[in-house]
Formats: C-alpha cells, sequence, structure tokens
C-alpha cells in the first residue's frame, strides 16, 4: 500500500504541519493531568534530561533546532571528506579488533588462531609486564598471516622492545613493508596516566620518535603511536572529558613528532585514536563523530594539507570497561552489544567488543565467541557495514554532537592552559577534574538515577557465581584510579557474602505489606529490590499483615529490621500501629516505602531517589554485618 497517489501528491498535502508551540500546548495538558502547572518552554524543560558536561537531551527535535545549534559545522558534508564527521571512511563497515591478554604463548596462540579462523579481522595484544612476553611474540603469532591481520600492540614501558620485536617477525615472514598494517602503540603520556611516572621526556620520547620515523619511511600502513583515552575514561571522565584529554593528547604527539622534522600530514597519520563505546548509545556515535570533527580542525590549525585523508582520524572504540559488572555477568552481553552498534554507527574503524566475563578474570572460550560475533552479526545480519553514518541527518544526534564537539573544546583549551597534557597529568590538574565528575556520577548511581541492571536494579541474590581463572595483575599502577559502576554495590554484595559463608543465612529485612495485593505490590516490589541490591534478602510472608499479626510474623521470618509497604491512605490508617507492633517484636530499625511524612515508630524512608549506597550501608552496619 503507497501513502502518495499516482499523481506524486501527498495525502498530507492538505493538513497544515504542527507548530512547535501547538506541540507544547499537547504537552502543558499532560503535565497538568500528572499534577505540573507549567507552559511554555518550562512544559518541554520539564520533559528534558540533563546530561553531564552541562549538556541537555530535549524531549522533541526539528530541522530548527537542529540548525541552531550547527554552530561547529556538523551538519553536512559527506563521509570520508573533511571535517569527517560522517565518517574518516567513504564507506561503512569497521575491523573487528579482539583484545588478547594471556601470558603463556601457547595459550595466546590457541586463542588468536580461533578467533582469526572466526570472524576477527586484526589483533590488539597486551605485551610486557603482565601480559605476553616480547620473547612470546614469535610463538603466539605463529601461523598468522601478518600481511592479511593487522596487529595492534599494547606494550606500555617495553613498547619499544615490542616494537621491533614484530617489525622482526613482519621481515622473517616476508611480509611485504606496504602491505603491514596496525600500530605499535607507544602511548608515553598513556603510560604516564596509568602509572604516574613521567613519560613524556627520555629515552621514551627519542624511541618513540625513531618508531614514528621509521614507519613514515618504510612501513605507510603502520601507525607508530596510539592516543588512548580509556585511562581517563576509566578514572570516571565524562564524554567532553574523554575527548578533550585526546585532543591535548594528540596535539602533544603532534609537537613532539614535528619537533622531530616529521611534516604536519606526516605526524598525523602516526597516530590512532582509541575511545570508549558504553551502552549509552547516541552518546557514544555523537563521541565518536565530534572526536573527528574536533582533530579535523586540529589537522587544519597545524596546516594539515586538506588534500588527502591526513586529517582523518584514525578510531578504535572499545566497549567501555567501566560499565561491565561482576554480579549477573550476562547482561554485560547486552550492554557491549549496544556500545558495539554505537561504534559501528558512529563510524570507529576498528572496534574491540570486551567479553563479558572481562571483570571477572581471564575470558573463557565462550566469553571470547560471544564477544566476536556480536560484532559479525551487527555486520552481516543487521548490514550495518553497508551505511555509511546511518544516524547522519538525525536532528538529535547532529545536535549532541555539535554541543559535545564545543564542550570537548572548552576542556581541551583549559588542559592547554594548563601548560599541555603532561603538565595536567603532574599538577594533578586533570585528576582533580575526573574525580569531581565521577563523584557527581557515584551520587546518581546511589540513587540510581543511573540504574545497574542486575545490580542496583532487578538484583539476583540467589544467581550462581561465574568463576573465571584469575586475571594476572597489571603492572600499570600509581597513575589515575580505576573506576567501576557497581563499585559501590559490589562492596555491599561482599558484605553480604561474606555473612552468607560465615552464618549460612543472608541478613534479612521483613517486608511488611499492608492491604490488598493492589495497594502493596508496587512498593514491596520497590523495596525488595532496593534491598536485594546490598545483599540483603527480603522476606515476604505472609502477602498482608496487620497491627494484629506483624509481630508474629516478624518474628518467624528471622529478620532484625523491617520495612512497610502499602499505599499512602492505608499508610495513614496502619502505618503507626503495625510499626509498633514490629519494634515491640524485636525490630531494630523499621522502614517505610514511600515520601517521607511523620508516623510513630518508622524510623527512616526509602523512596526513589533515596541514597540507596547509604541506607543499605547503614542496614549492614545496624545488623553487624562486618564491611
Amino acid at each position: 500500500m503507497t501513502l502518495v497517489p499516482d499523481d506524486g501528491l501527498s495525502l498530507a498535502a492538505e493538513f497544515p504541519d504542527a507548530t512547535h508551540e501547538q506541540w507544547q500546548r499537547l504537552v502543558e495538558g499532560v503535565l497538568r493531568k500528572s499534577g505540573k502547572d507549567v507552559s511554555g518552554a518550562a512544559a518541554e524543560d520539564a520533559l528534558s534530561t540533563a546530561l553531564e558536561d552541562g549538556l541537555v537531551a530535549r524531549p522533541l527535535y526539528t530541522a530548527g533546532t537542529a540548525d541552531a545549534a550547527d554552530t561547529a559545522g556538523t551538519v553536512g558534508g559527506y563521509p570520508g571528506f573533511a571535517p569527517y564527521v560522517r565518517g574518516s571512511r567513504p564507506a561503512g563497515g569497521w575491523d573487528v579488533r579482539q583484545r588478547h591478554e594471556l601470558s603463556d604463548p601457547a595459550r595466546a596462540n590457541e586463542a588468536i588462531l580461533a578467533d582469526l579462523e572466526n570472524g576477527v579481522t586484526s589483533l590488539w595484544l597486551t605485551v610486557g609486564g603482565s601480559g605476553l612476553p616480547v620473547s612470546g611474540m614469535a610463538q603466539a603469532l605463529e601461523g598468522v598471516y601478518l600481511d592479511l591481520a593487522p596487529v595492534a600492540l599494547d606494550a606500555g614501558a617495553e613498547t619499544d622492545a615490542a616494537a621491533r620485536e614484530l617489525l622482526r617477525l613482519y621481515e622473517e615472514k616476508g611480509v611485504a613493508r606496504e602491505a603491514a598494517r596496525g600500530t605499535l602503540g607507544a602511548d608515553p603520556l598513556g603510560y604516564q596516566a596509568r602509572t604516574g611516572q613521567p613519560g613524556d621526556t627520555g629515552p621514551q620520547t627519542s624511541a618513540v620518535v625513531e618508531l614514528a620515523r621509521r614507519c613514515d619511511q618504510d612501513y605507510p600502513g603502520l601507525r607508530a603511536l596510539t592516543v588512548d583515552a580509556l585511562p581517563y575514561h576509566e578514572a570516571g571522565a565524562s564524554a567532553a572529558q574523554e575527548l578533550g584529554a585526546s585532543l591535548a593528547t594528540g596535539v602533544a604527539y603532534l609537537r613532539l613528532l614535528t619537533e622531530a622534522g616529521l611534516t604536519a600530514d606526516a605526524a598525523c597519520r602516526q597516530l590512532e585514536f582509541r575511545y570508549a563505546a558504553t551502552a549509552d548509545q547516541f552518546l557514544t556515535v555523537a563521541k565518536l563523530r565530534a572526536a573527528r570533527l574536533l582533530w579535523a580542525r586540529v589537522a587544519e590549525v597545524c596546516g594539515v594539507s586538506a588534500t588527502g585523508d591526513a586529517g582523518a582520524q584514525r578510531q578504535h572504540a572499545v566497549t567501555s570497561p567501566v560499565m561491565m559488572t561482576r554480579r549477573d555477568p550476562y547482561v554485560n552481553m547486552l550492554r557491549t552489544t549496544i556500545a558495539a552498534l554505537g561504534a559501528g554507527v558512529g563510524g570507529a574503524d576498528a572496534v574491540t567488543v570486551l567479553p563479558f566475563d572481562h571483570e571477572l578474570g581471564l575470558p573463557d572460550a565462550f566469553a571470547r565467541r560471544i564477544a566476536r560475533n556480536t560484532s559479525s552479526i551487527l555486520l552481516e545480519e543487521s548490514h550495518l557495514g553497508r551505511v555509511a553514518d546511518p544516524a547522519g541527518g538525525s536532528w538529535y544526534v547532529e545536535r549532541l554532537t555539535g554541543e559535545l564537539a564545543e564542550a570537548a573544546w572548552a576542556f581541551f583549551q583549559e588542559l592547554e592552559r594548563a601548560g599541555g597534557m603532561a603538565a595536567a597529568l603532574r599538577s594533578g590538574l586533570l585528576g582533580e577534574r575526573l574525580a569531581a565528575t565521577w563523584q557527581e556520577r557515584k551520587k546518581k548511581l546511589a540513587s540510581r538515577r543511573e540504574p545497574i541492571t542486575g545490580v542496583s536494579e532487578f538484583p539476583h541474590l540467589a544467581e550462581k557465581p561465574v568463576e573465571r581463572e584469575p586475571a594476572p595483575v597489571s603492572a600499570l599502577s600509581g597513575g589515575l584510579p580505576k573506576v567501576r559502576r557497581d563499585e559501590d554495590y559490589e562492596g555491599l554484595r561482599a558484605r553480604s557474602d561474606a555473612h552468607l559463608a560465615a552464618t549460612g543465612a543472608r541478613p534479612k529485612v521483613f517486608i511488611a505489606a499492608l492491604g490488598t495485593a493492589a495497594a502493596h505490590t508496587a512498593r514491596a516490589t520497590f523495596a525488595s529490590n532496593l534491598f536485594q541490591a546490598g545483599g540483603v534478602e527480603p522476606v515476604h510472608d505472609p502477602v498482608t499483615v496487620d497491627a494484629g499479626t506483624a509481630a508474629e510474623a516478624f518474628t518467624r521470618s528471622g529478620a532484625t529490621v523491617a520495612c512497610l509497604c502499602s499505599s499512602d491512605a492505608l499508610y495513614g490508617e496502619q502505618a503507626a500501629e503495625v510499626a509498633k507492633a514490629l519494634k515491640s517484636a524485636g525490630a531494630e530499625r523499621v522502614f517505610l516505602a514511600g515520601k517521607p511524612g511523620e508516623y510513630t515508630d518508622v524510623d527512616a524512608y526509602i523512596f526513589a531517589g533515596c541514597d540507596a549506597v547509604s541506607v543499605l550501608s547503614s542496614v549492614l552496619d545496624r545488623m553487624g554485618v562486618a564491611a
């Protein structure tokens, strides 16, 4: 069926376009029904969502709002052409890059070959320190066609030795120099961020320059340096801060290389940028688009040729370690799928999907298989690779790209005013900024305004733990911290686990539900979820209680605290008497699920937006559960 008649006229032609003001009036009516008497722009503000970096997600975007926000020049252009907002290449698709951190060369070789035979197209090797020894690289890469499979090195302090060994292997295996692809992974400032040890001076810098010269002269498909933004992301950076830090790092490397004699074009071609892709798909898409826009501007200012692709940022996106959870880890498959989707739609050149068990230890074969198949499904079954910049033209994405680019540029300028990236790391300025951002985010996590499925929302106390071989302890420490979204809840659950191991039972809370199921189910479910997030087992038996039955039911439950759950109306009728009965039965603390009020014998309240971590910590403390 078609909505366009044969004469070419649209069936909607006779209907006038609705105006923004008409939409706002409809919104006002809906909000009034929910008790919010607002009008005009305030009505639209009520439906908006505040993001980090001072950005706001509006409820409605139009061509006008996108154009009005296009001060950064994000709208328009073509994939593969400056300013590269729509992609560094004219075609879609990405390189499926798998990370390997096994220290045993034989086991690493087995895993590498399995990946390459089943969809992976390039390798990301952790070398040196706790990873693969430099001396084991030849064995680990045995049977790998190095002219077909690009290699990205991540070797920290042993970058020079690892890079030279890789180049030796190219020569030994007869790989033509123009066929070698990948990155040698030199990142002195990233090393400084990870360890706190200066990486911008001395022998390490001279080795980086020498590697860059050699790649420029002999290996056109190799890049010597990686601008790794993951250390900043893992320290709690917002999207704009991650972009700003990467720009400051990239500019520092351009200065280093051009002062050593490379042209601006040649210096740009020695850099690959690595960013985190999160489960916020639109923010990931916008971040990668904004990164290319910003780097194109840097390249332009530095005098990079307008012809050719030297100013096109080469991007490697990695699904965020920060978002990964240790509890209910299978949910991580969903997170990484959305993140990989965002990375691909955002135009990343290479995408690494971290296995779902990444935070539990060394990933097993099943987890690596799921990780590589995630990209395969998106590319081969969802056909994302057939379209370049599928989000291009979306009014929301275009506006978010522009606003994010402006916020990132402001942070980049702050770092430059502080003396550049190395100085910002040494002085602690960057660490302070990231820590402040993370503290604000921790508040959202604690209040569950930023929910974590399987952890702070819908936790499963009876889940069977997923066991993995412990990962080697990283040799990179002493620099910026590594944060995780689940860290506060993980600490609470660990206390509960220890209590279970010591006593044979978890700490319990008695759910004192009042009235019918219709009256109490919503709040009983809310309370049960909240307490389970801290490892406290809810006991909801019997289904409903009153002042006459609450004491006996509480005693039978084995709990030491209780929580009243019902409607506001029933609270007014029964809450005080039931709370008194619970106290008489030995309840050390009585909670009420709902907005704070004045009920006799009710000690505290839990409600949407309350500090769940603080509540749960105090509950475990009162129960005598060791920290």
